[in-house]
């Protein structure tokens, strides 16, 4: 009978993270860039300079990534998002996408 190490053992038992999602905010014509930002620092605790290179690839790209999370978190993010941004009128959306 072959003998099994400790280290045969944590090799075979390496656990596998979960699935992290992107949360993408998308462009309209309606929300202010100022909204945007003040979002991005408010939900997703972004610095100014953060918050305004997310906001530009928005407005430019059409989309632009606020963060990555786990799923729990994420969904939470885009929740607190589009309730604030209804409250306040405003189009702004979100989505999830699994990251790779």
């Amino acid at each position: 009978m072959t003998q099994v190490s400790q280290e045969d053992v944590a090799e075979a038992v390496k656990l596998k993270l979960p699935p992290r999602y992107n949360v993408i905010l998308l462009n309209d014509d309606a929300t202010p860039m100022e909204f945007v930002i003040n979002i991005l620092q408010t939900i997703f605790n972004k610095t100014t300079s953060e918050a305004e290179a997310v906001m530009l690839a928005v407005h430019e790209k059409g989309r632009g990534t606020a963060g990555t999370y786990s799923y729990e978190v994420a969904e939470q993010k885009c929740v607190e998002t589009i309730t604030d941004s209804r409250r306040n009128h405003y189009p702004l959306d979100v989505t999830l996408e699994k990251t790779e």
